[in-house]
């Protein structure tokens, strides 16, 4: 199967990985994958202490533990992987788009 190529304006071939999904055990939520993403792909979401996303925005902000990254608008994504070169952690999967 072939996967979706690109040039770069030198005329280099580029092949664009798209997001997949984000590790929320490993993100820390600093935010700097979401500031480096011009596409508005990536959104933080807050989280219970049990490791459950809170939905409910009338909840108790105590309630929250921390904020985690995750994809909110995929197919906004334009493969460029900005995101995960700026994340310290490493944690977001990107794949080629076979066609």
């Amino acid at each position: 199967m072939a996967t979706l190529t690109g040039l770069t304006k030198g005329g280099s071939t580029w092949e664009p990985k798209f997001i997949q999904a984000i590790n929320q055990q490993v993100c820390l939520g600093c935010g700097r994958c979401y500031k480096v993403c011009g596409r508005n792909v990536l959104g933080l979401k807050p989280m219970n202490e049990f490791g459950e996303f809170i939905e409910d925005e009338d909840e108790d902000d105590d309630d929250i533990e921390r904020y985690v990254m995750t994809v909110v608008n995929l197919a906004n994504c334009i493969g460029c992987e900005a995101c995960a070169r700026i994340c310290p952690k490493n944690c977001q999967t990107h794949e080629a788009l076979a066609v």
